[in-house]
């Protein structure tokens, strides 16, 4: 028997969603709301589509198997939190790389960190039978992903884990190379160490948090909640935060600042408004080494990010049924800006 588009590779026909939803006793509509994760669904109706689905062996996204043919139309989903960030364009350019070996085309999103734009950019992707998902989650639920998940949609989280599913996640050692910043700091005699950072609900946020405070902590020193600085999103917001610090009566003699943008606007505060502070920041940045000031960066492959994301989500793509893995990316310190001692502004 020839293979056409409704039998496999062995002649079989393969179930259709009528198919399911016979089993289920549910309607086409039902099975549809299900299998792209739409709300409202009482959880039985949910498990009853979803056993139909497994026993049948239903999937909705066929075309994961032209991948390992090189079908031209084979295309991957990348959900990143903003594309102007310079931190997942690179992200974005290794998925690509990655991909363009395959033959495979990339359509990427951004969740604004929002998430519900994260799930309808997902909902949106899945409409256009995307054969697998990157995703930088903005939620704390990922449970929505489970229909397609069983249905054979191969899932690789980066920079941050899923919260509610199992699957392939690769992140940055956020918590020890946090710890490496707070130690070179302390090392130089600061004591009096501000932290600027984001959302406290964002992983990436919270794991340096814990990183910078185990830092301190781990040396018998107290963290001075006076010098935390949360939700702080833009580097605008930096920049004021940081000039909000630098004004106390007894200010903070060096800070620790949670990624790129908080870094640039910290930065940029600086260079208008020169003030005896030393800085540790997360992520490495373009032009970091023409700063007129020395700075230390907490650096780590970003492309590499998102080349180990893009070959753990092919390889499940490919068949490969290992448990699921977390891999995580080391961080190294390194010195920007003009190379002056740090610890040089002490007081």
């Amino acid at each position: 028997m020839n293979r056409t588009r409704d039998t496999d590779a062995n002649g079989q026909r393969r179930p259709t969603m009528r198919d399911v939803a016979n089993m289920a006793g549910v309607s086409l509509k039902t099975v549809s709301r299900a299998i792209n994760g739409e709300p409202h669904l009482s959880p039985a109706t949910l498990e009853r589509v979803l056993a139909a689905v497994e026993e049948l062996g239903f999937r909705r996204n066929d075309m994961a198997r032209d991948l390992r043919s090189g079908g031209a139309s084979a295309t991957i989903g990348l959900v990143i939190e903003d594309v102007s960030n310079p931190f997942y364009s690179v992200v974005m350019r290794a998925v690509e790389e990655v991909a363009r070996e395959r033959n495979v085309l990339v359509i990427a999103g951004s969740s604004e960190e929002d998430a519900d734009v994260e799930r309808e950019l997902v909902g949106s992707l899945c409409g256009r039978r995307v054969d697998g998902l990157l995703i930088v989650p903005a939620g704390r639920d990922h449970r929505y992903l489970l229909p397609e998940m069983a249905m054979g949609t191969a899932v690789v989280f980066l920079d941050r884990p899923p919260a509610g599913v199992k699957a392939d996640t690769v992140v940055v050692d956020n918590v020890g190379g946090a710890e490496q910043g707070v130690a070179h700091l302390l090392a130089a005699g600061h004591r009096r160490i501000g932290f600027i950072g984001d959302r406290p609900d964002i992983y990436t946020v919270r794991e340096r948090l814990k990183g910078f405070r185990r830092g301190i902590e781990r040396v018998g020193g107290a963290v001075d909640e006076r010098y935390i600085r949360l939700d702080v999103h833009t580097p605008d917001a930096a920049e004021r935060a940081a000039a909000e610090l630098l004004g106390l009566a007894k200010p903070p003699t060096a800070l620790f600042l949670v990624n790129n943008r908080t870094t640039v606007g910290v930065v940029r505060l600086l260079a208008h408004h020169p003030a005896p502070v030393d800085i540790v920041g997360f992520d490495d940045f373009e032009l970091a080494d023409l700063l007129p000031f020395p700075i230390t960066l907490i650096a780590h492959d970003v492309a590499e990010l998102g080349r180990l994301g893009a070959q753990l989500l092919f390889d499940r793509l490919d068949g490969k049924t290992y448990p699921v893995r977390k891999v995580v990316v080391p961080t190294t310190l390194v010195q920007r800006g003009l190379r002056a001692p740090v610890g040089s502004a002490l007081s």
